[in-house]
């Protein structure tokens, strides 16, 4: 080798070298306090991605969990509005967004994306980008979750009762009436039809909106479930609703005597043990499918949320069948509805940082966003990061890779597929408030409902009221403009 050679390979190792030096001490005088959830969902993620991203970096980040899940919207408004800010990044339920962005807490990320090649946007669903991460057309937040229910079934107990997966509610009842008491995990104990998590103050509401989702909107995303966009009227109150609560009301029928007091992990842990023929759920059903202490691993098949060939008709407020102007985007006339039940988890960053705070916070959101990433974490079941990259779920081999069958792949990455690229998917209630309409109004009559404490036309006319008094006690028109501009609607 000449000298030549040998001098170039030294500067170019010289300058590997150096550019890894100053890399690894990029952020060496920054700190980022990042708060999140309880954990280990979520939390596990972000706390393994700091370590990675610090090491690498030479920025301190320390991770603080709430207690509690309902402590963290409390600890960022207090934190955010009191000027302390000893928080710079918040990993959140994407829904509250609109509350922290529409008073200048979180930094307007729109021109950092757009330049950030190693993000990967495109490779996120449109419906991510456009009404998980944004408010009025700015991008305030990055996606690190995908949250959308989905059904999932036993195959082998509906092969051998020689039944197909449901399409519409109707054949989910139907279903879940056939295999209701059947023992499905040869433990010589009867089983169920159907688990739907019904616990009050805890998440029930999501499932029963991921019902009522097919019978309320079917013109697209734009349309939304909750709400006319004409006056911010309820849609809670009319036979749509009504078919909604009477599927609600029938599948109890088929499931856990203790279904009423069942949150989300123990119907993941009941569905595991083989003991549920159907259910509703997140993509963390899947994975936990997979794992050693499941007794179903490659015996469970997912589908996009069943549908109706009912809707309600907006003009008229009755229910009517499918045609093409009412339900264009209905499969065989029957009209799905796949439903953003959570919407999923992002991260953003405290306005009120210095730059060179924000400049290390993006940068750790970014990384941990990166499909190098991100792509892994959504095949691990204590993250409880379910997909939002199309790279997520068009490749099979990292979850080939977690433990799932090639059939099981092939089932799993189609309904998520069929999901996500629907244009009918529906967002989850991303407006001032919105716990308080649906964690606090309908979560309590539902529970009534379920318990009998009131009838249906009771129930409808006490969410109707319940929705109307929040609306006026914060403004009709500031809750419209911030519901249109959830549905991606432009707003004079």
């Amino acid at each position: 080798m000449n000298r030549f050679k040998i001098l170039l390979l030294c500067v170019l190792a010289g300058i590997i070298i150096s550019e890894t030096a100053v890399t690894a001490e990029k952020y060496a005088d920054v700190t980022v306090n990042i708060l999140t959830f309880p954990g280990p969902f979520l939390a596990e993620p972000v706390e393994r991605r700091a370590m990675e991203f610090a090491e690498a970096t030479g920025a301190t980040i320390n991770v603080t969990k709430v207690k509690e899940y309902n402590d963290l919207y409390k600890m960022m408004l207090a934190d955010f509005s009191s000027g302390k800010n000893q928080y710079h990044v918040a990993v959140y339920p994407a829904m509250w967004t609109p509350d922290f962005a529409q008073l200048g807490y979180l930094e307007d990320i729109t021109d950092r994306v757009s330049s950030d090649a190693k993000l990967q946007w495109n490779d996120v669903v449109p419906f991510f980008r456009k009404f998980i991460t944004t408010y009025n057309e700015h991008v305030y937040s990055i996606p690190l979750d995908g949250d959308f229910h989905m059904m999932y079934y036993r195959k082998d107990i509906l092969d051998k009762a020689g039944l197909k997966y449901p399409r519409t509610w109707n054949d989910y009842i139907k279903v879940a009436a056939t295999i209701h008491g059947q023992d499905m995990n040869g433990d010589g104990e009867p089983d169920y039809g159907s688990c739907i998590s019904r616990e009050p103050e805890y998440e029930a509401y999501w499932y029963f909106l991921s019902i009522a989702a097919a019978f309320l909107q079917s013109e697209g995303t734009s349309q939304g479930i909750f709400f006319d966009t004409r006056n911010m009227k309820p849609l809670v109150n009319n036979e749509a609703f009504e078919a909604a609560i009477n599927i609600y009301l029938e599948t109890a029928k088929y499931g856990p005597l203790n279904e009423l007091e069942m949150n989300t992990p123990e119907l993941h842990n009941l569905f595991i043990e083989g003991r549920c023929g159907l259910a509703i759920g997140w993509g963390d059903i899947g994975i936990m499918s997979i794992g050693s202490n499941s007794k179903v691993k490659d015996r469970v098949g997912a589908a996009i949320l069943p549908g109706s060939p009912r809707v309600l008709d907006r003009n008229t407020g009755k229910i009517a069948d499918c045609d093409t102007a009412r339900c264009p985007y209905a499969i065989n006339k029957i009209n799905h509805a796949p439903f953003a039940a959570f919407g999923g988890s992002s991260g953003s960053i405290n306005a009120a940082s210095d730059t060179k705070t924000k400049e290390a916070a993006y940068a750790f959101l970014s990384y941990m966003s990166q499909p190098k990433q991100s792509n892994t974490d959504v095949t691990l079941g204590i993250t409880a990061c379910n997909p939002y990259r199309f790279s997520q779920f068009k490749k099979a081999a990292p979850w080939i890779k977690a433990g799932m069958s090639k059939d099981t792949v092939k089932s799993y990455l189609g309904a998520i597929g069929k999901s996500l690229n629907s244009p009918n998917m529906v967002l989850d209630l991303k407006i001032i408030k919105s716990h308080s309409y649906l964690g606090g109004v309908l979560d309590g009559i539902l529970n009534k409902l379920l318990t009998g404490k009131l009838n249906k036309k009771q129930a409808m006319a006490k969410i109707e009221k319940g929705w109307e008094d929040i609306t006026d006690k914060i403004g009709r028109d500031k809750q419209l403009r911030a519901y249109l501009l959830s549905l991606g609607r432009k707003v004079k």
